[in-house]
């Protein structure tokens, strides 16, 4: 029996692989990197089912606009003449409004939850893995009139959608934050939500794949398709041909490139973050994103993680220190008290996150296939969804019903 492929070796095709392996499927997992550092390892870790909102929301072209001409704002565009960035930017703006966001909105919640819960029993089967998941929350914080009118009428949005949401006054702050200031106007405590440390889920479970079977080919870039009527064959690589029963495409930001040798469209664009570790100094307790900034804090006791940005730079990986100087500046302007060091260059994580052009991802069957399907652009949810992608592709893979409806994934939505 030929093994199922899987290009892309994060964190979604990860679980993938661990949910294909539960059904005894053979899988192999080829990746064009080392599968040391990915977009998979160092972002903030959360999970967040209260993120029921997409990338693409009305408000989010004009704040683009306003952010555009600072090189430190939380979200960027590089202007360039690259046609494949027009027409992302062309979907991205047809997709920002309410009637787009309310259909998106159940498909999200539902999504994010079965993560939630496959991640709780993921904890309780594998007791061995060093995760620091906690289940403490996530903390909206604000500073501004403007962004608390925001926060507030999402959490009663949230609430609405049966999603826990608490309205935070500057004291109620202080218990959740007890061994320094948070200077906040509020905040909005999401209790469902959670956080881990990426790394070491990542490293679990690579580690824990390959002990149970799983064949990782990495450094191996794919350059074609064998492809005979609505079949792939086999996957060309620069290590030469691999013959495959069925294709998973997980390629995070490349996963359009994939798509275009075999010959549909699938809109993708990679969104570069950064994110630092710094020592915890004076202890934050509490996850939180400093909302006016974009920035997100995953605190694992001795250190502390800060992360940030969404800058559209299709694959290109260079590190811009103005950016990460953005995240930088935000901390001492929200935790005073907080003892901040400026990162060395090779102290700076990045990655790029897919963006589908709507913030939702695809998960399904490749249009005009039968034996390819597709699990990617999560945006900088990756972490937070792959549990419950993986299980989705598996269910799919095996020809069984999906565990929940999947129609906003659709992967030819923009065919």
């Amino acid at each position: 029996m030929k093994p199922t492929l899987i290009i892309g070796g994060g964190i979604v095709g990860m679980f993938s692989a661990y949910f294909l392996q539960k059904e005894g499927i053979e899988v192999t997992v080829v990746d064009r990197t080392d599968l040391l550092d990915n977009c998979s390892t160092g972002n903030a870790g959360m999970i967040v089912p209260s993120h029921i909102i997409p990338l693409a929301a009305p408000g989010m072209v004009t704040k683009g606009i306003t952010w555009m001409f600072s090189s430190k704002s939380p979200f960027y565009i590089h202007p360039r003449l690259d046609f494949k960035l027009l027409q992302w930017c062309m979907l991205f703006f047809r997709s920002a409004n309410e009637n787009q966001v309310q259909k998106a909105i159940p498909f999200l919640k539902n999504l994010s939850l079965l993560s939630k819960a496959l991640y709780l029993t993921f904890k309780t089967d594998h007791p061995g893995a060093a995760l620091a998941l906690q289940e403490k929350g996530l903390m909206m914080a604000y500073q501004t009139e403007s962004m608390e009118k925001e926060e507030v009428e999402f959490a009663h949005l949230a609430r609405k959608y049966g999603l826990e949401a608490e309205i935070l006054t500057p004291q109620d702050i202080r218990n959740v934050e007890p061994n320094l200031e948070l200077k906040a106007r509020g905040a909005v405590l999401f209790p469902g939500d959670a956080h881990l440390d990426p790394g070491a889920l990542y490293g679990f479970l690579k580690k824990y794949l390959e002990e149970i079977g799983v064949k990782f080919l990495p450094n191996t870039q794919v350059l074609g398709f064998e492809k005979s009527r609505s079949k792939v064959g086999a996957v060309i690589t620069n290590q030469g041909k691999i013959e495959t029963e069925k294709v998973l495409l997980c390629g995070g930001s490349w996963s359009g490139e994939l798509a275009q040798m075999l010959g549909f469209g699938l809109p993708m664009m990679g969104g570069k973050g950064y994110s630092f570790i710094q020592k915890n100094q004076p202890e934050i307790n509490q996850a939180t994103i400093l909302t006016e900034q974009k920035v997100a804090v995953s605190p694992y006791g001795d250190t502390v993680r800060f992360g940030g940005t969404l800058e559209i730079a299709g694959t290109n990986q260079k590190v811009d220190m103005r950016r990460v100087q953005g995240i930088f500046e935000s901390i001492n302007r929200y935790y005073p008290g907080f003892e901040a060091k400026f990162p060395e260059e090779n102290q700076i994580w990045k990655g790029l996150r897919p963006c589908s052009p709507d913030g939702l991802p695809y998960i399904g069957f490749a249009p005009g296939y039968s034996n390819v399907l597709v699990g990617s652009g999560h945006s900088m949810m990756g972490i937070s969804l792959a549990p419950a992608t993986g299980k989705l592709l598996a269910e799919l893979h095996q020809q069984k019903n999906p565990t929940m409806e999947i129609g906003g994934f659709e992967v030819g939505r923009f065919s």
